[in-house]
């Protein structure tokens, strides 16, 4: 038998496993790790469970929600890089990763937080081309914000002094570069945006810009705060960040993306030489107009001088007066004759109306009726006579040819007990019933005997 060993130091599950928990925190901590996902299990908490993999081992991982919420979608397969902090899942005793941020492999996590960001604000619609203002052509004041003393700002300045002096420049100091630039970026578009700014004039026209740089030096731009201040902004916005192959969040929430500092300038005003130009070219036609419509009002007024109603105004309005007489006249009769036309159908309407009078039209249709009365009884009377003169020959014939006359000359006419007239013995048999009629009267008899004739 073994010895006993005494079990006082023994640990529990759940107290080794909070041990090994605490051992994996404190000493490795915070780690990042590369390598594929798979089994990717998506929860409706909105949570994330997924295992990371290489060729020779795995290890599971959970990204809850909330966390690097501007991450591309998850799927099976995806070469990613996490970073995230390594525990233990001490109700089944599985260590595994709290991840906090997910990138593809090989994209920075910058440009990652980019196109996270970018494609989020993208779906809210904060790039739809149907939001964005029209630059004005004209602007009389332009605030400019960027650092005040950067080579940006003085390429601007320079731009808007040669091709627009006539336009008054604002610049609206931020820091562009630095941890907390972007708050100070889109605090000082709000301001402009809500005119909170002391004697700050109307302004027509808002350029966000800063030199070129790295993705950490542009970084600022990238950010959400700067992008919804620039969407949200009262006035129209230029953004002129970086050079001409550099892309932040902040040019597509503008209203409209420049290369570069310098070229938002250009964009923002007309050029004064080709303005110029223009009102010359403007003059020149307006002039060549001008002198055009000036010989056709000469033409005009010397055709008009010459006519007779400038030479012969007193014998032009006597014949306008006659005329005028004249239609009067034709009035006059023309409004008689209606006169006289409505009169008679006035008359016309009158007899109508006299001869539909009810008592009237009572009595024409009393005696119509009377009439039709006395048309109808002597046709009766008539029809009768007719029918009466046919069947008096009749009455004759069937006397003549009826039992009557027959009987009359001597013979007789005998019927069974059931009134049929009986024509031969051989309907009979001993002890039928027979009534015979005669000329004056009727004989009833009984068959006793019944001989064929042969």
């Amino acid at each position: 038998m073994p010895a006993l060993v005494s079990t006082r130091d023994a640990l529990t599950v759940s107290e080794l496993t909070r041990r090994i928990r605490q051992a994996l925190e404190s000493g490795i901590g915070r780690v990042w790790v590369e390598g594929e996902i798979s089994n990717l299990r998506q929860q409706n908490s909105g949570h994330q469970y997924f295992s990371l993999k290489d060729a020779d081992a795995q290890i599971r991982c959970v990204l809850f929600r909330g966390q690097n919420r501007d991450q591309a979608p998850l799927r099976d397969g995806m070469q990613v890089q996490i970073q995230g902090d390594l525990s233990v899942f001490e109700a089944q005793g599985q260590y595994q990763i709290v991840v906090r941020i997910v990138q593809q492999k090989g994209v920075g996590e910058l440009q990652a937080r980019f196109e996270a960001l970018k494609r989020r604000l993208d779906a809210e619609g904060l790039f739809r081309a149907e939001r964005k203002r029209k630059i004005p052509r004209f602007p009389r004041t332009i605030a400019l914000v960027t650092s005040p003393t950067g080579a940006a700002v003085r390429d601007m300045l320079h731009v808007l002094a040669r091709r627009a002096p006539w336009v008054r420049i604002i610049v609206a100091p931020v820091r562009v570069q630095g941890d907390g630039a972007h708050e100070e970026i889109a605090a000082m578009i709000r301001r402009i945006s809500e005119g909170t700014i002391p004697g700050l004039p109307p302004i027509d026209t808002v350029i966000v810009a800063r030199g070129g740089g790295s993705i950490e030096d542009l970084w600022n731009f990238n950010e959400e705060s700067v992008a919804r201040a620039v969407a949200e902004c009262s006035i129209p916005v230029i953004s002129g960040v970086g050079h001409e192959i550099d892309f932040t969040i902040c040019d597509f929430a503008a209203d409209l993306r420049a290369p570069t500092p310098s070229a938002a300038a250009e964009m923002a005003v007309p050029d004064q030489t080709d303005l110029a130009n223009y009102l010359h070219r403007a003059h020149d036609r307006m002039e060549t107009c001008i002198r055009s419509r000036m010989e056709q009002s000469r033409r005009l007024l010397d055709l008009v001088s010459r006519s007779a109603a400038f030479r012969e105004p007193g014998r032009i309005l006597a014949e306008r007066q006659q005329r005028l007489d004249d239609s009067a006249q034709r009035m006059e009769s023309a409004i008689e004759t209606r006169l006289h036309r409505l009169r008679d159908r006035v008359s016309h309407a009158t007899r109508l109306v006299e001869m539909s009078r009810p008592d009237r039209l009572l009595a024409q249709r009393s005696d119509w009726l009377h009439m039709l009365g006395d048309r109808l009884n002597q046709a009766v009377h008539r029809r009768l006579e007719e029918q009466r003169q046919r069947l008096v020959p009749l009455g004759n014939l069937v006397r003549t040819l009826g039992p009557e006359s027959v009987l009359k000359r001597g013979y007789s006419m005998t019927v069974d007990s059931g009134g049929n007239v009986v024509s031969s013995v051989s309907e009979l048999s001993r002890g039928s019933r027979l009534v015979t009629r005669l000329r004056d009267g009727e004989v009833e008899s009984e068959v006793k005997d019944v001989r064929p004739g042969t």
